[in-house]
């Protein structure tokens, strides 16, 4: 299948590692040119080079705070100015929040994580908006979490910022569909990434047992018997970006392995 996505501009945030990296991959390999970015100078200097040897693709490292409303407009224009004034695919991406109990906390960590997840898809948009309605194949595409839909115990900063973004993607799909801009959001279960190893190991030291425990328990309620590979997660994002999908708006796909069973 064409995805038609060859030559087109794609602009992947978060991705020096885990799930945006993996999309970056999978957008430079159908053929697309990628500008990533991360906060890190040398972290997404290292992922540009690591894509461009896997994929022999065109790169563009961008040093962006997404957490600031002048890093997400930096990373946008940067990309733009780069590739001539063209953007057709924005990936919406930020590393999860904090995970512990509810009750942890204060109006700090809420303020911060709807800086990171929520405000920054709304910021990253609303940037790329000009240029992606000039396109003949604009997309927009957000990684939220399962987490929205089907809320995780100790992950309460994520479940609400979450679906504060499926709301908003949503929103612009119900109002600005006409453009013929596609507005999707993307919902991983749990794929193994580093931030999962992350979480395992809270987890395990919550519930006084070992890693592999938690992850059994997890993996025995999914119905597919295992945790997602971030390339599996990332070819849905790339289907999503192409021109085949071209009458897909408004929706959040949970990508999970049948973990969620909502009907909704």
């Amino acid at each position: 299948m064409d995805l038609q996505l060859n030559g087109r501009i794609a602009a992947v945030a978060a991705a020096s590692k885990g799930l945006g990296k993996a999309v970056a991959r999978e957008l430079l390999q159908e053929g697309a040119h990628v500008a990533i970015c991360s906060r890190d100078e040398a972290r997404i200097e290292a992922a540009a080079e690591d894509l461009r040897k896997a994929t022999g693709g065109e790169v563009l490292p961008i040093v962006a705070d997404l957490t600031t409303l002048e890093g997400c407009r930096h990373f946008i224009q940067t990309t733009v100015m780069h590739y001539g004034g063209r953007l057709d695919i924005l990936v919406t991406n930020a590393g999860g929040p904090p995970s512990g109990p509810v009750e942890r906390f204060d109006d700090n960590a809420w303020q911060a994580a709807i800086e990171l997840n929520l405000l920054s898809t709304v910021r990253m948009v609303t940037a790329a908006l000009p240029h992606l309605k000039e396109s003949h194949q604009g997309r927009v595409i957000a990684i939220a979490s399962i987490s929205a839909k089907q809320p995780l115990n100790n992950l309460a900063l994520s479940n609400a910022t979450r679906a504060g973004v499926i709301g908003y993607i949503k929103s612009l799909a119900n109002e600005l569909g006409h453009t013929g801009v596609t507005f999707n959001a993307v919902l991983p279960g749990w794929t193994r990434t580093a931030r999962v190893d992350d979480l395992l190991e809270n987890l395990a030291r919550t519930r006084g047992v070992t890693s592999a425990e938690v992850e059994a328990g997890i993996t025995a309620a999914i119905p597919a018997g295992r945790m997602a590979r971030p390339d599996e997660f990332a070819a849905v994002v790339a289907f999503l970006a192409s021109g085949r999908a071209s009458y897909l708006n408004g929706v959040a796909l949970q990508i999970d392995g049948g973990l969620s069973q909502n009907l909704l």
